[in-house]
């Protein structure tokens, strides 16, 4: 996606090998119109998959999230950190760990919201290690729910990721995917 592309260039941060930091317009300051355009290109790549539901992670998974779902006509579900004295019975609960925060967190989806009819797409901001993600399978599994694919905005394809969701039988589909962040420059795949 050229668009998003440009953004990173244009906006986005190398603050190491490892770590591209995109709060001008992703995970802090929301870029509305952007985030209207990669909701767009998530519906484009997964329509006719008979998505019922959308998952992700908080917080910078959501702006994303809602927009597929606004351009797919789908509810959007959010795997809350689990610490809300509303959020306490009859959850699907799992541990993700965060590379760019170094903390491992629990997070959790009320039952009432997922079962098993549902045939769900993941989104999320970015693809690393794919801990995240495997966090989200995980919530899905547990209501017996079926997963359409994952989708991400910005995917480190230097680190192992994709690999293990490929792996395991997933559908990825990101919209820009990194090769390396060397020297304070981004280099993109495709």
């Amino acid at each position: 996606m050229e668009a998003l592309k440009q953004k990173i260039r244009q906006d986005g941060i190398v603050l190491s090998e490892q770590v591209l930091k995109v709060d001008a317009f992703l995970n802090h300051q929301i870029d509305p119109a952007l985030m209207q355009q990669i909701g767009h290109e998530f519906a484009r790549r997964f329509a006719g998959q008979g998505i019922s539901k959308i998952v992700t992670i908080e917080a910078s998974g959501i702006a994303p999230a809602i927009m597929a779902g606004l351009e797919l006509g789908v509810p959007v579900i959010f795997a809350r950190k689990y610490q809300s004295l509303t959020l306490k019975d009859d959850l699907y609960i799992a541990k993700v760990f965060s590379f760019t925060k170094q903390t491992e967190s629990t997070i959790a989806i009320s039952a009432k919201h997922l079962s098993a009819s549902d045939h769900v797409l993941v989104i999320d901001d970015f693809l690393a290690n794919g801990h995240a993600a495997k966090a989200l399978i995980d919530l899905i599994q547990q209501a017996g729910a079926s997963i359409a694919g994952i989708g991400v905005v910005i995917e480190k394809s230097f680190q192992s990721g994709r690999a293990e969701l490929d792996g395991l039988g997933y559908r990825v589909e990101s919209l820009a995917r990194i090769s390396a962040l060397t020297h304070g420059q981004v280099s993109f795949l495709e």
